[in-house]
């Protein structure tokens, strides 16, 4: 439109001097009464010196009608027709901007990421079937048939675990790409709620130590979520599974716990709103090859702080539940620096937040074994996880226990926040794996 006004204006410009432009004629003389006659002089006279015409004086041009309309004429004709082809030139610009827009629109498309801010494109082109549409940010739209070739029918042998509402499959595609589907069980509400919360939260989150989701399905009643693959399982399974932790040394479980609290530390002070994670345990902390923690499960997930019992329905995992929020329902960050405290206990200790004794008896991790022990140094290295026991620096499981004490605190204003813990947590960790630690500087330390 811009471009059109200074057009029309510019003609305006060039056609004015053509309507507008003076004509040879210039006016006349007021005519003066005749003089009539008298008696006393003649009728007609002979003009004088001092009535004649001065020599600079214009000459008189009558020019007739016919001429000036005919002039007009030539000068409408001209701006018409330049107006007619501007007008046919904009109107061929416009066109082919048009179709160049809609072809740059369909490149880009096709070119999208499947979430906000992930680029996980490389992997995306390898998929055999892959769709993407918006919702909340571009996520993949995974079609059914690929998942049922990519499980072997979700098959048993393929099935790598199973939780509260689905089990999780190992899933093979074309050009040897992995990964990990989790299959909703349908028809259940609970499923559906925190299936549309995962997705709505894992498209927009992009952090190292939080699980990435490559996309999704929805087929009839059930829902699946594609994640990428986790080689090593989750903590719980290296920890309480057949090989009881003999994988994980010292450095790698200060490792583990490292990237816990990089994962807390991003949704609670990096995102707007920040995230409670809500769910936090050893099994929802995923391991890749290199042993890279990650966190997952965010079905439970919530954006926003000082949450209480009228608005959120008192979910999460026993052993692991902060005292204030299973008592009074009072959900915060703090919930989560609690559940990071259990976690980091397991880690030490190689047990289970919650163990079966004799009967129906249940023993607590906290109650009965950390808190009386973990503050008496004399103590202390005897309840340590034995397969860490010889390979660890004393100084530093003094600052680990001290730690973890403060984050399984009843009182939450008494814990830390996780920056805290996460900015304790960098000097134990060798640099190699993430940290600043020099191994070198470590007196105690033995079999690395």
């Amino acid at each position: 439109m811009k471009i059109i006004f200074i057009l029309l204006i510019s003609i305006l410009v060039f056609t004015t001097p053509l309507l507008s432009a003076p004509v040879d004629v210039t006016p006349q003389p007021p005519i003066t009464d005749p003089v009539l006659p008298t008696e006393k002089g003649p009728i007609f006279q002979v003009p004088s010196d001092k009535d004649a015409p001065s020599p600079g004086a214009a000459e008189l041009k009558v020019v007739h009608h016919q001429d000036l309309n005919k002039k007009i004429l030539i000068s409408l004709i001209v701006a018409s027709t330049l107006l007619a082809g501007i007008l046919l030139l904009l109107s061929c610009f416009w066109i082919y901007r048009l179709k160049t827009r809609k072809k740059s629109d369909e490149k880009s498309h096709q070119k999208a990421e499947p979430a906000k801010g992930l680029s996980w494109g490389p992997i995306m082109a390898k998929f055999p079937s892959l769709r993407s549409v918006g919702r909340k940010g571009l996520v993949a739209v995974i079609e059914y048939q690929s998942l049922v070739a990519a499980t072997n029918n979700f098959q048993e042998q393929t099935a790598l675990g199973e939780g509260r509402l689905g089990c999780v499959y190992k899933a093979q595609f074309n050009n040897d790409i992995q990964a990990a589907v989790k299959r909703f069980r349908g028809g259940e509400q609970d499923a559906e709620k925190e299936f549309e919360n995962e997705v709505d939260l894992l498209s927009k989150f992009q952090h190292q130590n939080i699980i990435l989701l490559l996309g999704y399905c929805i087929h009839a009643n059930a829902q699946f979520l594609v994640y990428e693959m986790m080689q090593n399982g989750s903590l719980e399974f290296q920890l309480h599974g057949p090989t009881r932790g003999s994988a994980l040394s010292w450095h790698l479980r200060m490792k583990i716990a490292l990237d816990v609290a990089r994962g807390l530390e991003y949704l609670h002070e990096r995102c707007n709103p920040p995230v409670i994670h809500r769910d936090l345990k050893s099994s929802n902390v995923l391991l890749d090859s290199n042993f890279n923690a990650k966190l997952s499960d965010f079905g439970l997930a919530i954006a926003g702080w000082n949450l209480n019992k009228s608005n959120v329905k008192l979910s999460g995992t026993l052993g692991y539940v902060a005292p204030e929020y299973l008592l009074d329902g009072k959900l915060t960050d703090k919930s989560d620096v609690y559940a990071f405290g259990i976690i980091l206990l397991e880690l030490l200790m190689g047990k289970r937040p919650v163990e079966k004794l004799a009967g129906a008896q249940c023993q607590s991790i906290v109650t009965w074994q950390a808190m009386p022990q973990l503050t008496d140094r004399s103590k202390l290295p005897t309840i340590v996880d034995p397969v860490i026991r010889n390979g660890m620096d004393l100084k530093h499981l003094y600052q680990v226990a001290a730690v973890a004490v403060l984050c399984v605190q009843p009182e939450p204003s008494y814990r830390p926040l996780i920056t805290d813990v996460l900015h304790s947590f960098i000097p134990l960790v060798p640099i190699e794996l993430g940290g600043s630690l020099r191994v070198v500087d470590s007196a105690v330390y033995i079999n690395a």
